[in-house]
């Protein structure tokens, strides 16, 4: 099941990405989300537009992710080119709690419910993610920078 995330869910998500950056760092991508990305002025900013979602299993926060159909600025710029220039959604800080599995493909299929093209990005040595994108397919579009001039690699895909 997938929900809105409230103000109440705020320590599990966090508890959540502190697992997710620990991952990460033990998976040879020690600075995309560095010590305390994302931070909690963000996460309380996403909760309150409504654009943050939990994954929901057996009555616990599997997993959680940003999602909003919105021109995201770190999008309007390309090193290559979109698949297309129609209005898109957007999948953002995707991470599950240790030992939960399949996140990305129900947050995907969430996010087609709402519409039928999507883009996200990551860094480079993200190999999990970059891995679930390109099975879920996605096609590698080119380079971003996100709004502190990082480079990351960006994908798109349209439903079927």
């Amino acid at each position: 099941m997938i929900r809105r995330a409230a103000i109440e869910d705020l320590e599990a998500i966090e508890d959540i990405y502190r697992g997710a950056r620990e991952y990460m760092r033990e998976n040879g991508n020690p600075t995309q989300w560095g010590d305390s990305y994302p931070e909690r002025d963000m996460l309380l900013d996403d909760i309150s537009k409504g654009d943050l979602y939990l994954v929901i299993r057996s009555s616990s926060i599997a997993g959680v992710f940003y999602f909003a159909v919105v021109d995201d600025a770190t999008y309007r710029r390309i090193e290559g080119s979109w698949s297309s220039d129609e209005p898109y959604g957007v999948i953002h800080r995707i991470a599950a709690r240790r030992g939960e599995h399949g996140i990305f493909s129900e947050a995907l299929a969430y996010a087609f419910t709402r519409i039928g093209y999507i883009r996200i990005d990551t860094h480079r040595d993200n190999a999990t993610m970059r891995s679930a994108i390109l099975s879920h397919g996605f096609s590698e579009r080119g380079i971003i920078h996100t709004y502190d001039g990082t480079e990351r690699i960006a994908f798109d895909v349209a439903s079927v």
